[in-house]
Parts: C-alpha cells; structure tokens; sequence
C-alpha cells in the first residue's frame, strides 16, 4: 500500500481555500468563520453550498460576502447527477478542501477528490455512526447504550456514511444524569476544537493516508508528541 501524502501545494502562500457544505443551522460554518477571523485558521471559505434553501446557516457567509450556492436534490434526476454538480462548484471555486458542516446529504465522491473532503461526527466512529444517525439521535443512542465517554471524529469521506479514514478524535465524558440536549453541547464544544484542527493540520501538509489509516507527521522543528497547535 502506498503512503499517500495529501494534497497541499508546496509552494502555496495563499490560505488554504475551503468549500463548506450545509444544511441547516450552520453553527459549525459560524465556528470555522470565527477561527478564520481571529486568526486560528489559515483557511479562506471561498464558497458556502447548501442543500436546503433559505437555512439559518446562510446568514453566515451572506455576514462575510461568502458566495452562496443552493444545489437541492430534488433538483436532479440521479444522485450522481446531484454529486456531479456539488463538485463543479467546488473546482470552479479552486477550493482545496471541501467541508461538510452539518451537511444532511451522501454525495460520490470523484476521484480527484479522493482523501479531500472532511466530515465531522458527534460520536467517536466506528460506535453510534452511519446511515441515520445525525443529531441529538446519536446522542440518545448512546446514553440508551450506557457509554462513559463519547466525543467526535473528523474524518475523510468516502462512498459510505462515516466510514472513511480517521483525522482525529476528541473525548468527552458523559456524565450521570446527562439528557441529549446536555451531552450535545459538550460534544458540539469539542467538535468547534476537532475541526478547525484538523483542517490547520491539512494545511500545514502534515496528513498522510495509508490504506485506511492516517499519520500526523510532527511539525519540523518538534518532536512527536509536543502539542503545537492550540485550540
């Protein structure tokens, strides 16, 4: 199996540019913004696209003059018709990356952007993942399972739902008492650190896939294990 060291232009001085795809609310959109904005992340959002109209979350990139793009399924007669035109927007927009926050819908992925677009899963994968399982509904399972941690994944995306490679994974303590609403909001708290994290680690051209595992190279004045990036 070939290392596979992940795409980053060498010479690259422009940030890295980055598609976000939403749903609804687009609070995980507002917390990459932020980041952006104060500095934490060495990205641009150079395209917002939704797969609902009129959603909460576009009042995000309408805040910030972010270029908006509505692509509904219902709009298309196949589902690789639908993929097909979520990606043309995506390479006329040169984006890098193409990030999933919040967003409800499978899409085939083509080639060229194999290992180049992140999910986000309020669960530590493989427990609590795949088809069906978004929301508070993951939250519940596994408070129905009796689980003493949970936490979130950041993840590449392959032709399934939520099984492609593992970025990383932040741990969050589930507590007695707990309801879904609660757990969410300290999943959702780390889910606003996991992200923006990997994606600066993407960027810094640090990521390698080999097969279905992922290695975090140090950066190269720092030994492995120091923490370097804060979040």
């Amino acid at each position: 199996m070939v290392l596979q060291r992940l795409w980053v232009k060498k010479t690259m001085v422009r940030k890295f540019r980055l598609a976000v795809f939403i749903s609804g609310t687009g609070r995980t959109l507002k917390n990459l913004i932020d980041r952006i904005r104060a500095g934490q992340l060495s990205a641009e959002i150079v395209v917002v696209v939704s797969s609902v109209a009129n959603v909460v979350g576009l009042q995000y990139a309408e805040g910030e003059s972010i270029p908006i793009e509505i692509v509904e399924r219902s709009s298309f007669d196949s589902f690789s018709e639908f993929s097909d035109a979520n990606f043309s927007i995506c390479r006329a927009a040169r984006a890098d990356y193409v990030v999933l926050a919040g967003y409800l819908r499978r899409l085939e992925i083509p080639k060229d952007f194999e290992n180049r677009v992140l999910n986000i899963h309020p669960s530590l994968i493989p427990s609590f993942c795949g088809k069906g399982y978004y929301g508070n509904i993951v939250h519940s399972k596994a408070l129905e399972y009796g689980v003493k941690v949970s936490g979130c994944t950041v993840h590449f995306v392959d032709q399934e739902y939520d099984t492609g490679p593992i970025i990383l994974q932040k741990a969050v303590e589930v507590y007695e008492g707990d309801t879904p609403d609660s757990l969410n909001d300290r999943v959702f708290a780390a889910e606003c650190q996991a992200y923006p994290e990997a994606i600066e680690l993407l960027a810094q051209g640090r990521v390698s896939v080999k097969g279905r595992v992922v290695k975090i190279a140090p950066p190269k004045d720092q030994k492995r294990g120091d923490s370097d990036i804060d979040f």
